[in-house]
């Protein structure tokens, strides 16, 4: 049974997450990831084997380099599925701000 990873475990990594923001404008080399961070390549290249496994990222051979992108497609399934919690807390904040604008002006002074 080949069980998947989920994608919101892999994504509530700050290293996995720093990992996304450093390959959203170049396809770099597991190498030139590795160099961005205090950790051993291993420990980088299992934070890659799980972006790679929930499709957050895709490898491209370039020769005898592998190269690490980001899969747009993937990060927007995952912002379309937040998005509608984002409108309703945004929602419920715009909310409370009139509440509390309201409260102030008719506080006794």
């Amino acid at each position: 049974m080949n069980l998947r990873r989920d994608v919101f475990q892999a994504i509530a990594d700050p290293t996995r997450r720093a990992i996304l923001v450093l390959v959203a404008t170049q396809s770099m080399t597991a190498g030139a990831i590795a160099a961005n961070f205090d950790t051993a390549r291993p420990t980088v290249s299992k934070h890659l084997h799980i972006l790679t496994e929930c499709e957050l990222l895709q490898q491209e051979q370039q020769g005898r380099e592998m190269y690490y992108h980001l899969n747009p497609q993937k990060m927007k399934e995952i912002a379309d599925f937040i998005e509608p919690f984002r409108n309703m807390w945004e929602d419920r904040f715009t909310k409370l701000e009139t509440v509390m604008k309201e409260y102030k002006a008719n506080k006794p002074a």
